[in-house]
């Protein structure tokens, strides 16, 4: 099996288009911006994720995010967001890391697998310690933050918040 963590480019096109499609605009907390869109407006959608990456054309309470298509044997199967710091406002709601499995690939592992090399990146990055939160009844995303290192730090009655710690 090949995996990759392949981050988001212009050159982006049919493949990852149609996993967008079958991921819900929000489905768990996760928000994919893409559904929906016409394949002009997802060229344009792409050109944003490529200057959010670079800290381009951001709103004040934006903070730089990289976009990530999880692919197995060059199948897009999964969408993950990566932020490189957090405002006091994403610590409230919203966190480093933002993950979804196309539906059709649920139950395979890759949630776990989309965080876990996420984690890498972080740590790529430089983040020390990572804030990941999930809805408080999404026991799958608990599940997985918990796998991967996730400690809870506080809840809420609609969110949990885990923090991952790198060591050394």
């Amino acid at each position: 099996m090949n995996i990759e963590l392949r981050q988001a480019s212009e050159g982006d096109g049919g493949d990852v288009y149609e996993m967008l499609q079958e991921m819900l605009p929000d489905e768990n907390g996760f928000q994919n911006g893409a559904h929906g869109l016409s394949d002009a407006d997802f060229k344009v959608w792409l050109k944003r994720r490529v200057d959010f990456s670079l800290g381009k054309s951001l709103e004040d309470w934006q903070v730089p995010e990289n976009s990530y298509w999880l692919c197995i044997d060059g199948l897009p199967v999964g969408y993950g967001k990566l932020r490189h710091r957090l405002t006091e406002a994403l610590r409230k709601n919203g966190g480093h890391i933002g993950y979804g499995v196309r539906p059709s690939q649920r139950g395979k592992g890759y949630g776990s697998l989309i965080l876990k090399l996420l984690l890498g990146k972080a740590r790529e990055l430089g983040i020390g310690e990572v804030l990941i939160d999930c809805l408080a009844d999404n026991e799958p995303s608990r599940k997985v933050i918990e796998a991967n290192g996730g400690v809870l730090e506080r809840r809420t009655d609609k969110q949990i918040y885990y923090r991952v710690v790198f060591q050394g």
